[in-house]
């Protein structure tokens, strides 16, 4: 029965890092009433994630938070693999001009910095309610709503709030986790690692700007330039040592010796993980919902642990809005799973992959990952490119990522659009239908190559969904009413609210 003196909210999220913080940003310029319960008091002040790439700053400007993010950041050039004689083994160069999404490949970043302008973004949203030192000890679903009791430690008293629909991004010992009762896949990778974290006190040019892993059987390790004078390394720790002694000073410099000595940098963090490779069986039950390492975590050497949680946020947060607002949930809440859970599966057992080449120094298995030179010279590795799982839509184009075209007058695309569904026709087209309330429509006039653009495709229309992926595609003009169709029945007079006017973004 609901009490009517509880709190009451669209949407709970549970966990303030950079994926809650993410999906509380696209939930709060959806329009939805959100509440963010945080354990901690504040952002955590070291460094975690250290990559992103082209698609998740895509994310970041729909949110508006690009310009405030980029100038933070180092571009990626790519990562190198070598053996322990220094030979190449593995190339995997990154373009250092802005692709197909309308950014730069891959970025390095500070994480208490991302959080910041994250955190600082959700500040933008009257409703938007942030809580820390909030403790979510009981999760109860209630059929029509999710009763929730927290631990207010600033104030020590036990609260009760309810909202519609629960996620959980706390992490990878998520309590929603434990509520939903699901098992995890494992992906077969379970190895503790020394993450050292480095503020140089000089400039080190030696080091240089690609990340390189070393493929050295007896002693396997990472290193990683991130902005400004920090540098980390990810060193192997053996089976039969200890994680507390590996990580005292004296012997983090003996493991560094070969790189870097105590007069070149300050320690800034030692600290032993271990590196997990799971995937959560369910990734809701009901009303309630998992996103990022709560429901999958992955080995770090594609630097993908982090944008695989930020691309659930975007996939999850516009099926969230449609479901509060209209009540009709079910097919979109269990596209979320369906769509999202092969996407990552595939980036994890590459990481896996990858993490078998560091480790013994160029099997087949992991060199499967890589496509070796025409000339005969170290193996070449391509980016990923992997699109959803089975889910929404239909059609050959389905579930791919959609990039980012710039109209006519030099702006991209998604600084238009928002968080919302785009129809992309060809102009001659356009007169032959009426869109559906709500939705956003461009032709081939409005954007800067538009007709090679959908000839790509082999289309005269095509649907985006507001997570920037294609829905459906129109060959021609007889498929034209069934992409009309497909757009009325998923948005019809949805459409979520826009995104905030560029004069609101925060300032930098």
């Amino acid at each position: 029965m609901t009490t009517r003196n509880h709190d009451t909210w669209d949407v709970a999220i549970i966990g303030y890092g950079p994926t809650g913080a993410t999906l509380a940003n696209l939930l709060g310029q959806s329009g939805l009433r959100v509440l963010v319960l945080e354990r901690e008091a504040a952002a955590y002040h070291l460094p975690r994630a250290v990559h992103f790439d082209a698609e998740v700053m895509r994310v970041f400007q729909t949110i508006g938070l690009a310009d405030e993010v980029e100038p933070t950041t180092m571009y990626h050039p790519g990562m190198r693999f070598v053996d322990a004689g220094g030979n190449l083994l593995l190339d995997w160069p990154r373009p250092l001009e802005a692709g197909p999404q309308g950014w730069k490949a891959g970025y390095r970043f500070h994480q208490p910095d991302l959080e910041r302008i994250l955190r600082d973004g959700v500040g933008r949203f009257p409703n938007v309610d942030v809580r820390t030192r909030c403790e979510v000890f009981a999760i109860e679903d209630q059929g029509s709503h999710v009763e929730l009791r927290y631990e207010n430690m600033a104030r020590g008293k036990v609260e009760r709030v309810q909202a519609t629909y629960v996620v959980g991004c706390d992490g990878a010992r998520s309590l929603v986790r434990r509520y939903i009762e699901t098992g995890m896949e494992d992906c077969g990778f379970h190895e503790r690692w020394l993450v050292i974290d480095l503020i140089l006190k000089q400039p080190k040019p030696e080091l240089g700007d690609f990340s390189i892993q070393y493929c050295n059987p007896a002693r396997p390790a990472t290193y990683v330039p991130v902005p400004g004078m920090r540098r980390r390394w990810e060193i192997t720790v053996l089976p039969h040592e200890d994680s507390i002694s590996i990580a005292t000073p004296e012997r983090v410099w003996e493991l560094l010796a070969d790189w870097i000595t105590p007069d070149e940098a300050f320690l800034e963090r030692t600290a032993v993980y271990t590196f997990h490779s799971l995937i959560a069986d369910k990734w809701r039950s009901g009303r309630l919902l998992l996103a990022g390492d709560s429901c999958h975590q992955t080995p770090p050497f594609m630097g993908q642990g982090m944008c695989a949680g930020i691309r659930d946020a975007v996939n999850l947060g516009w099926k969230l809005a449609f479901a509060v607002k209209d009540g009709d949930s079910e097919a979109l809440l269990e596209s979320y799973a369906s769509e999202r859970r092969p996407n990552v599966t595939e980036y994890i057992r590459t990481a896996v992959r990858l993490g078998g080449l560091i480790n013994t120094c160029g099997t087949q298995e992991a060199l499967a990952t890589a496509m070796r030179s025409e000339a005969g010279g170290p193996a070449l590795m391509k980016s990923l490119t992997v699109g959803l799982g089975e889910g929404l839509g239909s059609g050959p184009h389905a579930g791919m990522l959609f990039p980012q075209p710039r109209l006519g007058n030099g702006a991209l695309m998604d600084d238009v659009i928002g968080y919302a569904p785009v129809l992309i026709i060809d102009a001659d087209q356009k007169a032959t239908f009426d869109a559906p309330a709500g939705l956003t429509v461009l032709t081939t006039d409005d954007l800067a190559d538009g007709k090679a653009l959908l000839n790509t495709y082999d289309a005269v229309a095509i649907l985006v969904r507001p997570d920037r992926y294609i829905l459906t595609t129109a060959r021609d003009a007889v498929d034209l009413p069934n992409i009309i169709q497909a757009a009325t029945t998923l948005f019809g007079p949805r459409g979520l609210a826009p995104t905030m006017p560029k004069q609101e973004k925060i300032s930098a």
